[in-house]
Parts: structure tokens; C-alpha cells; sequence
């Protein structure tokens, strides 16, 4: 059985690096649940182990799956087999870049079309700008989320906020649902992008990483240093 997710939906992106002291299964495994008590509506997780351990939240789980190359900038679900590791895994909808960039991999149309076909899954599609939107719409995803705003080199540098022009700009665009993500750190700013027009908001490091919070309180108390 999959899960769909569900328009006004928080989703609460489960994900630390190797070098974080929450890395691993058992510490995502438990933030899925505490998102879920808190109102979480759907997980992001990233890698097979993270998202079998994410599934016992009961939620919805959108899987990625980071494969880094050194010479190219894409690494979110870069190929058909890394999809096929997350469905395996349980993952109810596979999210991957759909930006034009290099990429050792399948094409974003041809990973869209066998993930939908072959493994009967939905498409969350990670883009920068409108016109990625807008092909991603084309390529047949299920969701365009607006996570790679402020992470391609076209659209650096990162603003200190999130994107919500480019929110207000896909919803008089497109039809297919749309997933803001990016820099969403407060309720006051998640609920802003419902007002501009998204179907759903991710939230990830001010909700599951403890050390970028400290770390910003730390420097405030240090006055700014």
C-alpha cells in the first residue's frame, strides 16, 4: 500500500549527514515519529535504510537517494536503479532533480516515465527556476517542489530567505500540485507558502537538526560572531 499526500500538508525532511551525530536509521527512524506526533503529514528521507526506517511513522515517504560525483552538480536520484532502491525500500513517491544540469544518470523525462510505469510510483520534482517548473509539469510529475531555488549556480547566490516568487509564480503557471522547500524556518513563513499558492511545505533543518539551530542561537548570544 502507498500513501498520497494530502494538500496543506507539513512534510518534515528526515536527513543528516555522515558527520552529524543524528546520522543513521535509528536517529531518523525516531525524528519521523516526533514529526508525526508533532502534525507531520509526510517524511523526506534520504537512502534505502533511512527510508525503511521512516515508514514506521505510517506517513507518506517521499525518498531520495544522493549519489555525489565530483565533476557534476546533480545527485538526487540521478539514475533508474537508485529509484528502484527507494521503492524497494517502501517509498511511496521518488523525488529527483529535473534541472537541465549535467548528470551521470537517466534524463529526468526517462526517470519520470519509468518510475511512473515501471514502479507505479509518483514524481516529486526538484527544480530552481519556473522554466524547470514548467518542463517538469511536462515530463509528467506528480509534484514540482521548489528545494534546488538558491542551490544551482544560476540562481545563487542562496538568499537568506525562501522563494516565494517563485511559489506565486508556479501556481499561476502550472496545474500539477506544488511543494514549497528551501529555507522554510519559521510556521509564519510555511504558512506563507500555502498563502502563494503551495499544495504542501517541507521543512528539514529547523525541525530535525539540533546542531545548525544551536549553532544560530550560539552565534547570537556570541553577539552575531
Amino acid at each position: 500500500m502507498t500513501f498520497k499526500l494530502e494538500p496543506g500538508s507539513l512534510i518534515v525532511s528526515c536527513q543528516a549527514r555522515a558527520d552529524n551525530p543524528l546520522h543513521g536509521p535509528m536517529f531518523m527512524g525516531a525524528m519521523a515519529l516526533a514529526a508525526r506526533d508533532g502534525g507531520a503529514r509526510g517524511i523526506r528521507a534520504n537512502g534505502a535504510d533511512d527510508v525503511r526506517a521512516v515508514k514506521a511513522a505510517g506517513l507518506p515517504v517521499i525518498g531520495i537517494d544522493k549519489v555525489f560525483s565530483s565533476d557534476v552538480p546533480v545527485y538526487i536520484t540521478p539514475t533508474f536503479a537508485a529509484a528502484e532502491r527507494l521503492a524497494e525500500a517502501g517509498a511511496d513517491i521518488i523525488a529527483l532533480d529535473c534541472t537541465p544540469r549535467p548528470r551521470h544518470g537517466d534524463a529526468p523525462q526517462e526517470l519520470i516515465r519509468r518510475i511512473r510505469e515501471e514502479l507505479g510510483l509518483e514524481t516529486f520534482a526538484d527544480i530552481s527556476t519556473l522554466d524547470e517548473g514548467l518542463a517538469a509539469e511536462q515530463m509528467g510529475a506528480t509534484y514540482i517542489s521548489t528545494t534546488l531555488s538558491g542551490y544551482t549556480s544560476y540562481t545563487e547566490p542562496k538568499p537568506e530567505g525562501p522563494d516565494l516568487e517563485l511559489i506565486r509564480a508556479l501556481a499561476a503557471r502550472v496545474n500539477t500540485p506544488i511543494v514549497a522547500e528551501g529555507r522554510f524556518n519559521t510556521p509564519a513563513l510555511a504558512r506563507a507558502a500555502i498563502t502563494a499558492g503551495a499544495y504542501a511545505v517541507v521543512v528539514g533543518t529547523m525541525i530535525t537538526n539540533p546542531r545548525e539551530i544551536t549553532r544560530g542561537f550560539a552565534r547570537e548570544v556570541a553577539g552575531g560572531k
